[in-house]
């Protein structure tokens, strides 16, 4: 199991933080791995999914915010926090907390702001603790 964390130094993922949540769905889809979105709140994944369509007209990427029948069959599933969706094995984290078992790797998106990487640090300190491999990338 491994721990990502993605820091946010790019202009454009600075002015527009789910974007770089979108760049790397789109990598995911691109290479096969089902992917679980934990959004932090129902307005949050609800930007999320107008951002998944607007990827350009080369780039679909199946998608949908968590909640009916169709959850299992959709690459890209969005959960918000009142939703129980089933752990995948690629989790892209946008809470609070660290997330719980059942995943093989989790993309934590760490902002610019230093104020709020500092909750991001003791995530690292927790996955670590669990025995998972942490890596930091620069974006």
């Amino acid at each position: 199991m491994r721990a990502d964390f993605y820091l946010i130094a790019k202009p454009r993922f600075r002015e527009e933080p789910l974007r770089l949540v979108c760049e790397l769905a789109k990598k995911a889809y691109d290479a096969n791995l089902w992917t679980l979105v934990l959004a932090r709140d129902a307005e949050q994944a609800e930007a999320l999914d107008e951002l998944l369509w607007d990827m350009g007209d080369d780039a679909y990427i199946p998608h949908q915010v968590a909640g009916d029948e169709e959850d299992e069959l959709t690459p890209v599933l969005i959960a918000t926090p009142d939703i129980d969706a089933p752990m995948r094995a690629l989790v892209i984290n946008l809470r609070d907390a660290a997330v719980e078992g059942g995943f093989e790797r989790v993309l934590e998106v760490v902002p610019a702001d230093d104020d709020a990487r500092e909750p991001l640090r003791e995530r690292w300190k927790q996955y670590k603790a669990r025995g998972l491999q942490v890596l930091k990338h620069d974006m």
